[in-house]
């Protein structure tokens, strides 16, 4: 499994607005592509004092699934122009890693 994961800031006053735009439309753009191999993502918040940050962490069968999803330049980020507008900043990469251990319990 590939572990793609990137950071967005937004202000507090943005912060509800740019998780509702996750929720109700980018999330769902992105599961609309059914990319083979795309297993899931995670969204992560936190409040920083004076901006909110937010972390997604998508979940791939392959570093390939991701070049499908991201095409060969797959470390850019994607943020669509609705989120640029309420983000403050924002990774222009994102990270990947391998997962090599996964418990449950």
């Amino acid at each position: 499994m590939i572990k793609r994961i990137w950071h967005g800031y937004t202000t507090h006053e943005n912060a509800d607005t740019y998780q509702a735009l996750l929720h109700d439309t980018v999330f769902p753009g992105i599961e609309a592509k059914n990319i083979p191999g795309y297993r899931k993502i995670e969204l992560l918040h936190r409040d920083l004092g004076q901006e909110v940050e937010f972390i997604t962490i998508m979940t791939f069968d392959s570093l390939q699934n991701v070049i499908d999803f991201q095409g060969e330049d797959y470390e850019r980020c994607y943020v669509p122009a609705e989120a640029q507008k309420v983000l403050s900043r924002w990774d222009l990469t994102s990270a990947h890693y391998e997962e090599i251990e996964h418990r449950g319990y």
